[in-house]
């Protein structure tokens, strides 16, 4: 399997992206004045990856997740090349009555098994992560007409 990309650059340190299938991106490296700078894109890719991969699995469980967020701080490198050396994960879970268990398991599966960006950024990054689990409010009763 493999991906595509091709970027173009606009004359000053920015560049638009476009992907084989089709979508685009602004990237920018004055200060991410236009886009995202390549390095944000990096810790973004690892947010989308694992949080795409632990939503599914919370799913294949069935827990009732209403709401899902994945925060992502990394730490880069005092020195050129600025590689990241820390990254912090932090999975935000709202639902009903949702499993800690099943959450653990999700992220474990995660970072061991399925993603692909994590694989990658944990060769010069020590990655953690934590996750909160947020109970969600009760729906409203139905009122008898």
């Amino acid at each position: 399997m493999s991906k595509t990309v091709s970027v173009t650059w606009d004359g000053e340190l920015s560049f638009d992206g476009v992907s084989g299938s089709g979508h685009t991106l602004r990237m920018d490296g004055r200060g991410n004045v236009t886009g995202f700078s390549p390095m944000e894109l990096m810790i973004l890719g690892l947010a989308g990856c694992t949080g795409m991969d632990v939503i599914d699995i919370l799913r294949k469980k069935r827990q009732d997740v209403t709401a899902f967020a994945v925060n992502v701080r990394g730490t880069q490198a005092n020195e050129h090349p600025f590689v990241y050396t820390d990254i912090e994960v932090e999975y935000v879970v709202r639902g009903h009555g949702v499993d800690p268990k099943a959450v653990e398991r999700a992220i474990e599966l995660s970072q061991t098994k399925y993603c692909p960006t994590s694989a990658m950024l944990c060769r010069t990054a020590t990655l953690r992560s934590s996750y909160r689990i947020e109970e969600a409010e009760a729906a409203p009763e139905a009122v008898p007409a």
